[in-house]
This record gives structure tokens, C-alpha cells and sequence, in this order.
């Protein structure tokens, strides 16, 4: 059975130090400070250790065959995104990443699929570098769950949305810039419970202000299994039934009603969950993704899932057939 796994993340080997060519600070850089490792520098402040199966295709490649697991679609860390840098500035830092899983795909087309980044915060630029990437051979963008604080819902964001569908690129939207992260470092909070608050935040804002109704071909994946939303759309819709007038204003239809129409990963980290996650969403509807090479992801890649007796059918669309059609490919793609 074809394994592809949707949600990793890779980064250069080498980054430019991007502060010292733009004139300001905020840009992450890498410090290699011993053999196989490197520190994700912002300016002078720590901000995490990654091990070299973060650059290394071929590492990477055999670690996946480990878990018997042959493709990987990559995106970048979402800390590089670079949204609240100069529009410019994070259009040279999209091309340098988006040109590098490029490359990377080219050279490895049995085992990488790419998504590029974009600089969401200026619509033109963000159009413009989703067709590049389009030309480059990219299937898609990863954006983050709000641009600089503003949701996915603003007007501003909807003609990228737009592009989106007409070009066939698939989205994965995942967390980032979580809210209230300064008023929760401590136990790790800003992981455990922003990030699944982030996810639903940005399903609700897409759903709620109609993108979904208007757009109905976008094809949209949401990191680690929705976040928060699934657990929570008895709240969800029944706010949107009590409150029709602070909820209801700019899209009629019940959320609930959007079950199925986008895709998630099946990152739960709990069979129950995720049982509970493909009676919502469907089977056509759960993907394969592991988060990899971060510790909180699932780095069995899909292990539990063929612990859970389901149906052999069911266990193929989670580990690659709702993949291909979430990235509008066939079979045929691996048999060129």
C-alpha cells in the first residue's frame, strides 16, 4: 500500500542571515553547533534545536522507509513564514524556500511532494508567488491560521483563496502566532493549547464568513486533525443557532453543514479521537500526516491507525488516496 505522508516540514541546510541583508531583526537563522544538529536562531534568542533529518533528503527518505512510508509532502516551519516582515522581503524569503522543495521534488519525484509559503500579507505579491509555484511544479501553499493577527475571514485574503481554486492548488493551513501565547509560556500552553485553538479559529473564520459557499472547489487540509473545531462543533453550531445575529452575518449555512468539505490530518494521538474525527468528517476526508521530525507529532507515522481494525478500504484512503485527491493527483503521478 502507497504511503504518503501530507504534513512535514523541512528547511535549507543553509539559510541566509536575512537580518543582516534587509537592515532589521526577527529573521531566523541557523547555527550549526555540533555534528548532525542546529540551533533556529532568532537574532541573538534560542529558538529550537532541529536534528539534521530537518535538511537531509536522503536521512529523511530513510527514515521513512523505516515506517514503511515512500512520499513525503513538504512545507517550510511555519516560524519562517515571515508575515510581519516587509511585503518584499517576504517574497525573497517564499522564492528561496519555495525554490528549494522545488528542487528538492525534482530531484526526488518517487518520494516528495512541495508545498510553498507566501507573503500573505499582500495580496498581489501572494498571487504572484502561488503561480510561480505552480510553474515550479508545487501542488500547493501552506499559510498560517492568521495573518499578523487578522483572520483568514478578512476581505483582503479571499482573492488568494480565489487563486487558489482557479490554479488547482491545494491549502493546508496550519498554526501559528498562537493567541495569548505571552500570557501562557509556562507547561508548554501556547503548543497544547493554542495551536488546536488556532486551527479552529481559522475553520470558523473560513467557514463563517462563506469562502466555502463561494469557493466550493478550494481545497482545503487543516493541521492536526482541525485542532479544536471537531471537539467543539456542538458549541460552534449552537452558537451559530442562539446567536444568529453575531454569527450568522455574513454566511447562513449551519457550520455543521461544512463537515466533509475540507480535509484534516488524522494527528490526534488517540484512536478514540480519531475514530470520533472520520464520523464527522467521512473517510474521504482524513489524511495521513505526521508533523515530522517535530516530538509532537506522530513519529510512527500512522502506526495506531492500523491498531484500529478498520476496514483495509478505510485505511487506504487515510494513507493515500485522500491525499491525492485533497493535492489533485491520481496513481498515475507515481507511475510516469
Amino acid at each position: 500500500m502507497l504511503k504518503i505522508d501530507m504534513h512535514t516540514h523541512i528547511i535549507p541546510s543553509e539559510l541566509p542571515r536575512w537580518a543582516d541583508k534587509f537592515g532589521y531583526k526577527g529573521f531566523i537563522y541557523l547555527e550549526k553547533h555540533r555534528t548532525g544538529y542546529a540551533r533556529m536562531m532568532r537574532d541573538d534568542q534560542f529558538f529550537r534545536e532541529i536534528g539534521s533529518n530537518c535538511w537531509d533528503p536522503v536521512e529523511r527518505i530513510e527514515e521513512y522507509a523505516s515506517h514503511k512510508t515512500q512520499v513525503q509532502v513538504v512545507c517550510t516551519i511555519p516560524v519562517l513564514f515571515s508575515y510581519w516582515a516587509k511585503p518584499q522581503d517576504t517574497l525573497e524569503i517564499a522564492m528561496f524556500l519555495n525554490d528549494h522543495i522545488a528542487q528538492l521534488v525534482q530531484d526526488n519525484p518517487l518520494h516528495y511532494l512541495g508545498l510553498g509559503t507566501l507573503p500573505m500579507q499582500d495580496t498581489d505579491l501572494a498571487i504572484k508567488e502561488l503561480e510561480r509555484c505552480k510553474e515550479i511544479g508545487l501542488l500547493g501553499c501552506q499559510i498560517g491560521s492568521n495573518i499578523n493577527d487578522l483572520n483568514l475571514s478578512e476581505a483582503q485574503f479571499f482573492p488568494i483563496f480565489e487563486a487558489c481554486q482557479a490554479l488547482g492548488m491545494a491549502v493546508l493551513v496550519h498554526p501559528w502566532n498562537m493567541m495569548g501565547m505571552q500570557s501562557m509560556e509556562k507547561y508548554w500552553l501556547p503548543w497544547l493549547v493554542g495551536m488546536p485553538a488556532e486551527t479552529s479559529r481559522a475553520i470558523c473564520s473560513m467557514i463563517f464568513s462563506g469562502i466555502f459557499e463561494k469557493l466550493p472547489k478550494l481545497r482545503v487540509c487543516f493541521a492536526h486533525a482541525g485542532g479544536s473545531f471537531l471537539p467543539t462543533i456542538g458549541r460552534i453550531e449552537h452558537g451559530y443557532h442562539c446567536r444568529p445575529d453575531l454569527v450568522a452575518i455574513d454566511n447562513p449555512v449551519n457550520p455543521r453543514n461544512y463537515l466533509g468539505k475540507f480535509w484534516v490530518d488524522c494527528i490526534t494521538h488517540d484512536p478514540k479521537m480519531l475514530q470520533y474525527v472520520l464520523d464527522l468528517m467521512g473517510d474521504d476526508k482524513v489524511t495521513l500526516g505526521s508533523d515530522y521530525p517535530f516530538p509532537l507529532g506522530d513519529l510512527d507515522i500512522g502506526a495506531f491507525i492500523e491498531q484500529m481494525d478498520l476496514p483495509e478500504s478505510i485505511v487506504q484512503k487515510i494513507f493515500c488516496d485522500n491525499t491525492l485527491n485533497w493535492l489533485g493527483l491520481d496513481m498515475e503521478y507515481f507511475l510516469q
